[in-house]
């Protein structure tokens, strides 16, 4: 949940007043149902909320436009090969994590104040209906995982026969050595997809993390191309991302943050930045409890950008319960 202040751009409301747009919300819910059929099936069922954006194509729905409700974001089986190959490996088919944002977010813990670059930008989604495969190396050095998704994200139907090919390979290359290094991972990613035949979809993501007792950081680039018909020209775009939370034994932690995009290498100079400052704290809990609270400035600007766009500012109080 959070309490957002626009500081910039201002507003006018209906009589034409000028204002600074501010709300509460509530802007993630959850209720996990899981379980094991055996030691071998497993499964996971999660509703989502979400805003709703317009009115449900259903007769005599009385659900208005700007209602709360819940789809689902995650339905799938999950087919345990612990007896077979390294414990943690598995088969999932259903709609499910994709193989980069759940992995990244396990280090990043910050999703309740918004999504990681990537996501953010619109390159990929969290969750898309699909099948994969998840391999864990020996003595903690490393994961793959692979899939087949529908390439759309788990809010759309899959509109022709193109899918996408998601592929991560982390490595922990210090695993067995020094305390402070073992944190260290070096991570590849990539999406291929096509939005119809021969006008692909991809991305490539290098992406370098650390964590320790007293703080994670990380960086991710990507490179990305787009080409909504074969008519229309590709479109590359680039960018990167930096991330460090600094902490404290006693519950307090700050989140700094860098974005930096291309959207259009055709266009000179056209860059979109995000700076993200924030201090949290870190309730004590018991368990698999977590609470926290933030206090933080989101600025983003928009350079050669056409027409101008001026710049967004926000102040906001996030919160978060997760159990």
């Amino acid at each position: 949940m959070d309490y957002t202040y626009q500081q910039s751009p201002e507003t006018t409301d209906a009589d034409g007043n000028t204002v600074n747009p501010s709300s509460f919300n509530v802007t993630r819910s959850y209720i996990n149902i899981t379980g094991n059929v055996s030691h071998i099936v497993a499964f996971r069922i999660t509703p989502d909320v979400v805003r709703q954006s317009a009115l449900l194509n259903v007769p005599g729905s009385s659900i208005s436009s700007d209602s709360l409700v819940f789809r689902i974001k995650y339905a799938f089986a999950q087919f345990n090969l612990d007896d077979w190959m390294a414990k943690g490996s598995w088969l999932r088919f259903g709609i499910q994590q994709t193989p980069l944002l759940d992995y990244e977010e396990g280090i990043y813990r910050y999703r309740f104040q918004g999504t990681t670059f990537t996501e953010r930008e619109g390159f990929y989604n969290s969750a898309d209906a699909g099948a994969s495969f998840h391999y864990n190396f020996p003595s903690n050095y490393g994961e793959a995982h692979v899939g087949v998704f529908n390439g759309e994200g788990y809010a759309k139907t899959d509109p022709n026969d193109q899918k996408a090919i998601e592929i991560r390979g982390t490595v922990r290359p210090f695993a067995s050595g020094a305390p402070i290094l073992r944190g260290l991972r070096v991570t590849g990613f990539y999406f291929g997809d096509n939005y119809i035949k021969d006008a692909e979809r991809t991305r490539a993501v290098g992406q370098l993390t650390f964590e320790s007792t007293y703080l994670n950081a990380g960086f991710d680039g990507i490179k990305a191309h787009d080409q909504t018909s074969v008519t229309r020209p590709d479109v590359e775009a680039s960018g990167w991302s930096f991330w460090a939370t600094p902490k404290t034994p006693h519950g307090w932690e700050a989140l700094l943050r860098y974005d930096q995009l291309q959207p259009d290498s055709r266009v000179d100079g056209q860059v979109r930045k995000r700076t993200i400052v924030g201090v949290a704290y870190w309730f004590p809990h018991q368990g698999a409890v977590s609470s926290a609270i933030l206090l933080d400035y989101d600025r983003q600007t928009f350079d050669n950008f056409t027409p101008p766009t001026a710049a967004q500012k926000r102040i906001a109080v996030h919160g978060l319960i997760n159990f």
